[in-house]
């Protein structure tokens, strides 16, 4: 295969996947994410972190996996998950390199206690990892006006 040849393969697979295809990935990606909370599992929630990423919390940014990771320690350290979250939208870039989610974030009785909005990357090897991650306490917003 020449060294021209695998970008293109990559490329015409890329583009044999649909849309649908594509958010059903991240979907499912979001969700398997979130089970490592659930499953207590912190090793497993850093292979879902992109080098780069940058996770906002209380107004201040972690830069990077290892310091997301360090932040992050503490919600896994109890034996049971002191919150939970599910995507309810999952949108995909044409692209198909860029993803966001959103979705509701629960207390472990179910009750919806915020929201979150995440962005994930498409990498050259096919995997989704986390780029960028915020949150938001939940808020009885008004219609928009």
């Amino acid at each position: 295969m020449t060294r021209f040849a695998l970008p293109l393969l990559l490329t015409s697979i890329a583009l044999a996947q649909t849309a649908a295809d594509l958010k059903e990935q991240v979907r499912r990606t979001e969700t398997a994410f979130a089970k490592t909370m659930a499953d207590r599992d912190h090793a497993a929630f850093t292979r879902f972190l992109s080098p780069e990423a940058v996770f906002i919390g209380g107004g201040n940014a972690a830069r990077g996996a290892e310091a997301v990771a360090a932040r992050w320690k503490r919600f896994f350290d109890a034996p049971k998950a002191p919150f939970s979250w599910a995507p309810e939208i999952v949108e995909v870039l044409d692209s198909g390199t860029l993803a966001m989610t959103q979705g509701p974030v629960r207390d472990p009785d179910g009750k919806r206690i915020g929201k979150f909005n995440s962005v994930w990357r498409r990498e050259s090897s096919g995997q989704w990892k986390i780029v960028l991650d915020n949150g938001c306490p939940a808020c009885d917003c008004g219609p928009a006006k």
